[in-house]
């Protein structure tokens, strides 16, 4: 007779142990598999049975362990961890690598001309704020007109950037002009992202105790959790656009591309997927998604707060956004 399995598995938190680099890379490793956008709505739905049941206390019959964290990160991979809510298929993270490659290598390789500029940082930026949008941090809804301005000012900007960094290089080396998609990117990022989670920065992201009892909202935790995202966007962009331009660069003096320079677009594809396919776990795993700081570093009053109604609490939590 089959065991049934034991409901004191902490489900909560990821398989691994956080506190390390390793134990977070094996975590994104998994909720980054791109395998898991081909999941249907019924594996989806299915595994997210499992999840609400089993944290109700409800083991579904014959269920193992690993059955138990396969259903956990199938969960993850689609339900945003605040809301519940199921996620855009294209702003998950499992969606992260056949997105991002295909756009980062149309951008490297039409790179030369003002409307190739224009058209390829769009719609990266566009992409940028449906993945910020959808991995942003806390349950607190956005508006319409909320989205739409932060939307229109970020890509904006990064339009602006591209076109800009783009006219600095006309008069240097080829191999220098292939990087400007980064500059622009790594510059984007930093206006996308906080302009798409403004919203954050001025209420502020829910955090907890170590017991996930909510303590209130802060903005000083936004603040953080922005700035570690931002870092982690950059450097997970960095290796698929900083290698390919001197494998390209060399390659593009061969007789094959010369023969058939069409190649050169899927081939840069497929350079920057196999590095984003590394880059994009570990850089995620750069920091731990449920991040934390000292009480001492909240905002004033919020400090006074949690130490009127929970004296004992050294260091609150939050999710701090993908």
């Amino acid at each position: 007779m089959a065991v049934e399995l034991s409901t004191s598995i902490n489900i909560k938190e990821p398989r691994w142990d956080q506190s390390t680099f390793m134990g977070r890379a094996k975590h994104f490793f998994t909720v980054t598999d791109p395998r898991n956008i081909l999941l249907s709505n019924e594996q989806l739905e299915n595994a997210h049975k499992i999840i609400t049941d089993y944290r109700k206390g409800v083991v579904s019959p014959g269920l193992s362990e690993d059955e138990l964290w396969r259903a956990k990160y199938i969960f993850d991979s689609a339900f945003h961890p605040d809301t519940g809510e199921k996620m855009i298929l294209i702003g998950r993270m499992s969606a992260q690598v056949p997105m991002n490659m295909t756009i980062t290598g149309c951008m490297m390789t039409f790179y030369k001309t003002t409307p190739a500029v224009v058209l390829w940082q769009w719609i990266n930026q566009s992409f940028n704020a449906i993945v910020n949008y959808t991995n942003r941090s806390g349950d607190a809804p956005i508006t319409v007109s909320q989205l739409g301005t932060a939307y229109v000012s970020a890509t904006t900007g990064a339009v602006a950037t591209a076109l800009g960094l783009n006219a600095l290089t006309k008069h240097v080396s080829p191999l220098f002009g292939r990087f400007v998609p980064f500059a622009a990117v790594a510059a984007a990022n930093c206006i996308n992202i906080p302009l798409m989670r403004q919203r954050e920065l001025k209420h502020g992201i829910p955090i907890t105790d170590e017991n996930d009892n909510r303590l209130g909202e802060s903005t000083k935790a936004a603040q953080q959790a922005i700035s570690q995202v931002v870092v982690s966007r950059i450097l997970m962009a960095s290796p698929g656009m900083a290698i390919p331009p001197f494998l390209m660069n060399h390659l593009e003096k061969k007789a094959f591309l010369k023969k058939f320079p069409w190649m050169s677009a899927p081939i840069q594809v497929g350079l920057v997927g196999f590095c984003l396919v590394f880059a994009t776990p570990l850089c995620c795993a750069l920091f731990p998604q449920k991040s934390s700081m000292s009480v001492s570093r909240l905002e004033p009053e919020l400090q006074d707060k949690i130490r009127a109604a929970h004296p004992g609490v050294e260091r609150v939590y939050f999710n701090k956004g993908l």
